[in-house]
């Protein structure tokens, strides 16, 4: 025997190893394949139904890796589901074992595909800190869906858990386009709503006062007036006009002192379509709170060009999270938007307007 091995063993190439089935069948493989590649080398189904492997008649691990001459016995079952291990595409060297280890994979699993593919690419995403809204997932993914031919965002993770797509080899093209798409474009608006909050001091208000051309405007704090709302103005002493909602409490409660009701003057909003005019409003948001529940907000905002300005979060006493964020808005339409997209974030239970 020790002959027959040598003599074979200068025949083969340096890459090469070789060994021998309990029956004497000798099977090639390259140097460092294991006893998983061993037994997809006889048969797919030997592979398949493989649950262990002796060595010279001795059990060894699924990693042992085969040293020329030694013989191999693969055990096999014919235990129902049973299958191959995902882990098994880590320890095989050929392709060929690790094309038949998929081919099965994405024949039988497909459900366990999905779960296992969606969890390793929600993985990947939070290791490379790209958030993407999940109602743009399918859109962010698409050309990569369209050059492993799958259809649907389940066909794509399912490619994923069997191993079709390997999403080392796309990842870098992945945050490049998040990049380009989300952050690059939000810093984008960010700057371009600070220059048209500079302009904004320059040029009109978006207010008209009846009967008082170019006066001074400004918007009330405490209820935050937006284009949209109806509005009253109310003649300050010294600062101009102050624009406040009709429902505010401050001008409701004036409105019972005779003495303040000569103030209270007509206004309303200018109808401008040259130069549009964005205002600051804080949204008051109410969630469960976890893990992300601020990164999540963060990403549904910058994915619909809304600047974010200031962000702060604390716990309430029954354990829910309060989230205020002060926002650029262009009016109550384009506000009620933005309100019906957080309203859909994992664990929001309200997202309502502060009047402070």
């Amino acid at each position: 025997m020790e002959e027959i091995v040598r003599t074979i063993k200068n025949d083969l190439a340096p890459e090469d190893v070789f060994a021998f089935t309990p029956k004497g069948d000798m099977i090639t493989l390259p140097v460092g394949s294991t006893v998983i590649d061993f037994a997809y080398a006889i048969h797919t189904q030997v592979g398949h139904r493989m649950c262990g492997a002796k060595v010279d008649r001795k059990m060894v691990s699924y990693d042992y890796q085969i040293k020329t001459g030694e013989i191999i016995e693969i055990l096999t079952t014919n235990a129902p589901g049973h299958g191959p291990s995902r882990s098994w595409l880590n320890l095989c060297k050929t392709n060929e074992a690790k094309s038949k280890i998929r081919s099965w994979f994405k024949k039988e699993r497909r459900e366990e595909n999905i779960a296992e593919g969606k969890a390793e690419l929600e993985r990947e995403f939070r290791r490379n800190m790209i958030r993407v809204p999940e109602e743009d997932l399918e859109e962010f993914l698409s050309l990569d869906m369209k050059r492993h031919s799958c259809e649907t965002l389940d066909d794509f993770y399912a490619a994923i858990g069997y191993g079709g797509v390997v999403l080392s080899k796309v990842m870098q093209r992945l945050k490049e386009e998040y990049n380009k798409k989300y952050v690059m474009v939000r810093k984008e608006e960010e700057e371009r709503f600070k220059q048209i909050q500079t302009q904004r001091t320059k040029s009109t208000s978006g207010v008209i006062v009846d009967g008082i051309p170019d006066c001074v405007v400004k918007f009330a704090q405490c209820c935050n007036p937006l284009p949209g709302d109806d509005i009253v103005g109310f003649i300050t002493r010294g600062h101009g006009i102050s624009v406040h909602k009709h429902d505010c409490v401050n001008y409701i409660k004036q409105q019972e002192q005779d003495s303040m009701k000569d103030r209270w003057i007509a206004v309303h909003w200018a109808d401008d379509e040259q130069e549009q005019t964005y205002f600051k409003t804080t949204l008051d948001i109410v969630a469960f709170d976890r893990i992300g529940l601020l990164a999540d907000i963060s990403s549904v905002l910058a994915a619909i060009r809304i600047p974010m300005h200031e962000a702060s979060a604390r716990e309430l006493k029954n354990g829910n999270a309060n989230v205020m964020v002060t926002i650029s808005i262009a009016g109550v339409e384009q506000l009620n938007n933005v309100i019906v997209r957080l309203q859909k974030i994992e664990g929001v239970i309200s997202v309502d307007r502060s009047g402070k």
